[in-house]
């Protein structure tokens, strides 16, 4: 297994570090006549397809371009609406590049706060005594492990390498390190 996320979350749920460590999955790009055979809908102010999954292109892929020209969220490259460019006909045949977008900074803080809330609520639902917590998620798709430090600092990684796992034991082990501890 790779490593393709970390984020280190301090005991308040605050984001303290994140990384990412992946490549987007392919992307899909398809011409289109008119009408459009997919329903797009704006969310997060990114346009995604909420209906007409097919060829690749999934229900919750984003437009990331239009004819080769990247577009920035809603909005072409001119600074025209996707979805007005879109209702006029003499823009077709038209070359549509979806894929799935990169979570923002903001949305990064907002998911690391909420797993932080899950993890707290997992310990305290628990019937054993001193649950520690979340320790793994597993999806058909994904594997999120957690490990808590013993100062409250926890590691949410998902896809997590058994290597790095070993070493992260070691260094709890030897305890507490760095300037100031």
């Amino acid at each position: 297994m790779a490593i393709f996320s970390v984020y280190v979350v301090n005991k308040a749920g605050g984001l303290i570090y994140q990384y990412d460590n992946y490549v987007p999955r392919a992307e899909v790009e398809k011409t289109f006549s008119f009408p459009l055979d997919l329903v797009l809908k704006i969310y997060d102010e990114k346009l995604v397809v909420s209906f007409g999954q097919r060829d690749g292109i999934r229900v919750g892929h984003a437009v990331l371009s239009i004819n080769g020209v990247d577009v920035n969220g809603k909005y072409t490259a001119e600074g025209k609406e996707i979805l007005e460019y879109l209702k006029d006909p003499a823009n077709y045949p038209v070359s549509i590049r979806f894929g799935r977008p990169r979570l923002t900074s903001n949305e990064k803080l907002m998911l690391a706060s909420m797993f932080h809330s899950l993890f707290a609520i997992g310990s305290q639902l628990s019937p054993e005594v001193g649950s520690s917590g979340i320790e793994m998620l597993e999806t058909d798709v994904f594997k999120l492990h957690c490990f808590q430090t013993l100062t409250g600092l926890f590691f949410p990684l998902v896809l997590f390498d058994q290597n790095l796992k070993s070493a992260l034991e070691i260094a709890e082990k030897a305890g507490a390190f760095g300037p100031g501890s």
